[in-house]
């Protein structure tokens, strides 16, 4: 079998689409995706595409390692989230070949389903305990939703107290049961994560996620002694040997890497073992597409540290299209009792659906494309959005 060619999709909301094409008929999709920066990633797409082309699909780890090491610059969310979709489509061409899901390629599964939760609340969260009480008719029970709005270094205690309001109001409304992720985006500094963290601490939040930006994962830990409630990071990292890093500081609970951006099913893989040898879990961090999310519940399968999956259908930056419209069977991702089951078709186990893509594509190229917000302080100086 040989990669005879290859297409690239952008698509709205924020998506980027690989189908990459064999001599026998099996095509593989991926989704090299990068939020606001797609398009350069597609243009990374195809400087290594020139490495592929007659290659035999199949040879996942000897195509990964060379991707990734025959260029004197490596890694990066740029390179690694093109590298990414280019894996995802090679394991969706492996399992088509092979008549078997991915996850039967990555060691077989370990679990029958996984927990998955729902964004609320927005950018700037607001009518939090509304949207929980509809993911829970949904069946889902759990959510994260952002925590606050922009911080400063050192801010109004106002804010604080607006956080502490929303998350009692959630525990108060669904339960002590019900898993409340409260996502501080990396818009956090260290001093107001310290306070935040221990005051939340009473409210049993399900994690805390980026409680600083990951270019200050070293004072995680210091923040973890704040408050009693697990941390979850890792969206912004790249490659196993940044996680290495995290990993070895130490305070966090709970790895995020993003299928997308971390080097696909092939490095995510081998994050989530190394990280189970810390006893730290694993929750893979997916606002994306369809492709994204199949990917990242393959390995879900296939993890024991495995303890719940991100899933975008419904998120507030799906303006136009959303999830599922990409994909003809959409039905298995029909959530049972907020779990996602293991997919069993073939390959990644999603069919999608290439005439609607072609078309959106279409529309894409005549839209602006998405930019994430740009936010100010008071003072006119540059806030973390």
């Amino acid at each position: 079998m040989k990669i005879i060619g290859y297409e690239k999709f952008i698509v709205a909301p924020r998506w980027g689409f690989l189908k990459i094409i064999t001599d026998e008929g099996i095509v593989g999709w991926g989704e090299p995706s990068l939020e606001g920066r797609t398009h350069t990633v597609h243009t990374c797409v195809d400087e290594l595409m020139e490495y592929m082309i007659g290659k035999d699909p199949r040879d996942i780890e000897l195509h990964w390692n060379y991707l990734y090491r025959s260029t004197f610059y490596r890694g990066g969310p740029v390179m690694m989230s093109a590298l990414s979709g280019i894996d995802q489509a090679l394991w969706d061409i492996k399992g088509k070949a092979l008549d078997v899901p991915a996850y039967q390629l990555l060691g077989g599964k370990c679990r029958d389903k996984i927990q998955t939760y729902s964004w609320i609340g927005g950018d700037r969260p607001d009518d939090v305990v509304r949207m929980a009480k509809e993911r829970k008719e949904l069946g889902f029970n759990a959510i994260k939703m952002n925590g606050t709005e922009e911080l400063n270094f050192i801010d109004d205690f106002s804010k604080v107290d607006a956080l502490l309001d929303r998350v009692q109001g959630l525990r108060d409304a669904m339960g002590k049961d019900f898993g409340i992720g409260i996502d501080f985006h990396g818009r956090v500094h260290k001093a107001m994560a310290k306070i935040m963290m221990k005051e939340l601490e009473p409210m049993r939040p399900m994690f805390v996620e980026e409680p600083v930006l990951a270019d200050h994962f070293d004072c995680i830990h210091e923040i973890a002694q704040y408050g009693a409630i697990p941390i979850a990071t890792g969206e912004r990292l790249h490659s196993r040997w940044e996680f290495k890093k995290l990993l070895e500081h130490g305070g966090v609970d709970i790895i995020q890497p993003d299928v997308c951006h971390c080097g696909g099913l092939t490095e995510l893989k081998k994050i989530a073992s190394m990280a189970e040898t810390y006893d730290v879990a694993l929750a893979p961090h997916c606002p994306l597409g369809a492709i994204a999310l199949a990917s990242s519940v393959h390995i879900d399968t296939t993890c024991q540290n495995a303890i719940i999956q991100e899933q975008s259908i419904g998120i507030h930056y799906n303006k136009g299209n959303d999830v599922l419209d990409y994909i003809k069977n959409k039905d298995v991702f029909d959530f049972d009792d907020g779990y996602c089951l293991n997919l069993e078709g073939p390959g990644l186990g999603i069919e999608i659906d290439e005439e609607f893509m072609r078309v959106q594509h279409d529309k894409a190229l005549t839209q602006p494309k998405w930019r994430n917000p740009h936010w100010t302080h008071k003072d006119g100086s540059f806030a973390e959005w």
